[in-house]
């Protein structure tokens, strides 16, 4: 559920839950120290809380302090934002997604070869 909403959350919600996705678990404390612009501990731990509510987030208490880890695994938000990437700026096709990606001058060709062999990889498999 959590990942199918994740592109409607406001953007100091998606700051707090990229936050908790690159550190796998956060205090409120941690998220505060890690925010693009500054922000009081308190707004932050009212949005955790609505996170919670949402159903993004769940925690667990440490030492008195409220840890904090999404409810939705990595890959699968991670799918979730590229399928919402790919719609709204692409159409909805992976093959634009793809052309674009080997249009960026800063491709290095490691990265080039590393795409051919996941695409051949996959033909491989039969996916």
């Amino acid at each position: 559920m959590g990942a199918q909403l994740y592109h409607q959350l406001s953007r100091r919600e998606r700051q707090i839950m990229d936050i908790v996705f690159e550190m796998g678990e956060a205090t409120a404390a941690q998220i505060v120290d890690r925010l693009p612009e500054p922000s009081s501990n308190s707004s932050i731990r009212i949005l955790l809380s609505i996170l919670e509510e949402k159903g993004h987030l769940t925690h667990r208490t440490d030492a008195g302090k409220f840890v904090y880890r999404s409810t939705v695994a990595p890959e699968t938000a991670k799918r979730s934002a590229l399928t919402h990437l790919m719609k709204i700026f692409f159409g909805g096709s992976p093959t634009q997604v793809v052309a674009a990606l080997l249009d960026d001058p800063e491709l290095s060709t490691e990265e080039r070869d590393e795409l051919r062999r996941l695409i051949d990889q996959t033909r491989n498999e039969g996916r």
